[in-house]
């Protein structure tokens, strides 16, 4: 087997947050620029990532130390011209060799089609590793995705470089060897460095395989992101168990452990605390403090409740390390301090007090200020709770304070904390708690998998909030486009969506979006209604796709614009019982079949009303007019009642008599009177059937 090759970019400390995507970034370009250069093959590409704070580096296997050569046919020029009439070679020919660098002993003539050509036939030389690995280095240096670059000058004083930070040693190693090869000023040795304080300063490294664990036995250094995070993880939760507490939810700790396993190279966890007065204070706040500012695993009682322990992931693995513990203890107070200042300061004004001051704030410069759009959400929530038969008072006062809190020194210092604090702050002014709980939720869904709000009043003010931020920046023209959405408006739009459709909301989306302009001072917006109304059928496809049903089922509900988009799964739930009926698939040929003909007759100017039975000559027509008539009989209380699948599967009676007037009846004929009547009874079919969806688009 060929060889592993090994590169390693020793650096100053890169950006945490971005440290895995950079690790992942040069291990792939480098391995791809080895592919494009043959010296591996992709499908059996064997590679290992290795990132830590200070280094970007991967161990290839089965690298081969010279790409294969290759045979190249080039077609120069027809025969005719490339060869005088006596077979020789013409100027023509010499002159295109002469700039190939070829001889005619290259040349083949091979026909193409009628005619004849000269082809040059050349084997070129494979590539050495030296040079693969040369031009690959620096293609994947150049594109990986790099925040902020940074310019620094070489040990030189004159060259100047850039990087995402100053780079300080190179190692390529092919097998034992070293592989000459350079970039950002550094020529490849062989010797890695391990952790700055605990580590051997110089580590030769004697082969590419012995990479990981010479790191880790002389360097005490865990150079793979994804180990040092499990090893990371382990400890944390062990030390957690170890004092019956909980980290919290995933989704919290995820994030945390990704940054703090960019920030350290051996890591170690140790237990921290500060003092349990803090906890007067909501604990959303002291979270946040330690999770944002200091890196720290707050921990958790069984019940959820902060505790006043917290972890420590430090870079140093000691056998006493009160000095660390007691250093991060010092640091945490004052952060807490200021958490518990903020929160004091701020209690001291009713939220109801702040709301004047959010004329201060500049909402959009268009759209006026955040006292504006207040004014407009309390208008829309008053609207929308009366149509839901929410209680209108609680969500105009929930959405008269909703964003008060904006205004407070603790969400001008954590912005994440809008609306958990106003929820705080209203229920420490005696504001109902469905007032309070909706101010909090009303943010809801925020991203993918989030909660809805609870109550009425919370989903009439998230439903109010969402809808006049569409409204009002599809009204100025600031519609999300390609992949810029500035103002989230996919977020607010799929928001919509969820709550109406989750919660069941019996409201019409078309409704909804009216009294969302309404809203608006006359002349503030241009019309947008409908392209507001497109624009969330069309998240609403992407999100019934994601929820399992397929392009055509999908179609056959939406193409009939539905305002009523609770009522929209139990469609679909129909469309798909429908469409396992042994007898589907002819009606939906059948129902494609009348759309045309009545698309074909309406573009002729074909007019006509409800079919006559008296109007009918052959029996199949009468035959479909009875049991489409018995059909619908049977159908229409179940559509009534909502049983959509009921109503469906009324119809699978109809695919014998459809099936027969398809054969026996024409209904394009001369005789205006009875092409009229057989138009119209296909029209009555179409629309009795297709009330719940447009059973054709099941053809498709």
């Amino acid at each position: 087997m060929n060889p592993s090759l090994l590169i390693e970019l020793f650096t100053e400390e890169l950006p945490p947050k971005a440290l895995k995507q950079l690790g992942e970034a040069f291990g792939l370009r480098l391995q791809d620029g080895l592919v494009r250069a043959q010296l591996i093959d992709k499908a059996a590409a064997d590679t290992r990532i290795y990132a830590t704070p200070r280094r970007l580096a991967v161990l290839i296997r089965g690298v081969r130390a010279k790409a294969g050569d290759r045979t190249e046919s080039k077609k120069l020029m027809p025969s005719k011209v490339a060869f005088g009439a006596d077979g020789k070679p013409s100027a023509a020919l010499a002159k295109r060799l002469e700039k190939e660098g070829a001889s005619t002993d290259q040349i083949q003539r091979r026909l193409e089609g009628d005619s004849e050509y000269a082809f040059l036939t050349q084997t070129i030389p494979g590539v050495t590793l030296a040079a693969g690995l040369q031009l690959a280095l620096q293609e994947a240096i150049a594109k990986l995705p790099i925040p902020k670059v940074m310019s620094y000058q070489l040990k030189d004083g004159a060259t100047t470089v850039q990087f995402v930070r100053p780079a300080h040693g190179l190692v390529a190693l092919y097998g034992s060897d070293v592989v000459d090869v350079s970039i950002l000023g550094l020529k490849a040795d062989r010797v890695t460095h391990g952790h700055r304080f605990q580590g051997v300063r110089d580590i030769p490294i004697a082969s590419a395989d012995a990479y990981e664990e010479a790191l880790a036995a002389h360097g005490q250094v865990i150079a793979a992101f994804d180990a040092r995070r499990g090893e990371i993880a382990r400890q944390l939760s062990a030390k957690a168990a170890e004092l019956g507490a909980t980290l919290g939810a995933e989704s919290d700790v995820a994030p945390l452990l990704d940054e703090v396993t960019a920030l350290v190279e051996q890591p170690s966890v140790y237990v921290g605390e500060f003092e349990s007065d803090f906890l007067q204070v909501p604990q959303e706040c002291l979270i946040l403090t330690m999770r944002q500012n200091q890196k720290y695993f707050p921990l958790f009682d069984a019940a959820g409740r902060l505790t006043n322990r917290f972890l420590i992931v430090s870079n140093m693995r000691l056998a006493d390390p009160k000095n660390i513990v007691e250093g991060n203890q010092r640091v945490v107070g004052p952060r807490l301090e200021d958490a518990r200042f903020f929160y004091k300061q701020d209690r001291k004004q009713r939220l109801e007090e702040r709301v004047p001051q959010l004329a201060r704030v500049v909402y959009h410069n268009k759209l006026g200020s955040q006292l504006e759009r207040a004014e407009r959400v309390q208008l829309l929530a008053g609207k929308i709770a009366r149509t839901i038969g929410a209680d209108a008072v609680l969500a105009e006062r929930a959405a008269w304070l909703g964003k008060a809190d904006l205004v407070t020194n603790m969400v001008g210092e954590f912005p994440e904390l809008q609306g958990t604090m106003g929820r705080y702050y209203a229920l420490a002014d005696g504001e109902p708690a469905v007032v309070a709980t909706a101010i909090e939720q009303h943010y809801r869904p925020r991203f993918a998998g989030d909660a809805l709000p609870e109550s009425e009043v919370a989903l009439t003010l998230a439903l109010a909030d969402k809808l006049e931020t569409l409204a009002g920046m599809f009204g100025i023209g600031q519609q999300a486009t390609g992949d810029k959405d500035p103002f989230a408006l996919r977020r607010h739009a799929l928001g919509v969506i969820r709550i109406l459709v989750e919660a069941r909301l019996r409201v019409s989306l078309f409704d909804l979006v009216n009294e969302a302009f309404s809203v608006f001072a006359r002349g503030m917006l241009g019309d947008a209604h409908t392209d507001l109304e497109i624009f969330v059928l069309e998240r609403l496809r992407s999100y019934l796709r994601e929820a399992g049903y397929s392009a055509n089922e999908i179609e056959a509900v939406l193409c009939l614009h539905p305002a009523r988009l609770d009522q929209v799964p139990q469609q679909l739930a129909a469309v798909r019982t429908f469409a396992g009926l042994p007898e589907a698939e002819s009606l939906a040929a059948a129902n494609k079949r009348v759309a045309n003909i009545l698309k074909q007759a309406a573009a002729k100017g074909e007019s006509f009303s409800k079919a006559q039975a008296q109007g009918m000559k052959d029996p199949a027509e009468r035959n479909l007019f009875d049991a489409l008539r018995n059909a619908s009989q049977e159908a229409t209380p179940l559509f009534q009642a909502g049983d959509y699948t009921g109503y469906l599967k009324a119809f699978a009676v109809l695919k014998a008599p459809v099936d027969a007037f398809f054969e026996s009846v024409m209904v394009m004929v001369d005789d205006g009177a009875l092409r009229k009547n057989r138009l119209a009874l296909l029209q009555d079919l179409r629309d009795e059937m297709n009330r719940v969806a447009d059973i054709s688009k099941l053809a498709a």
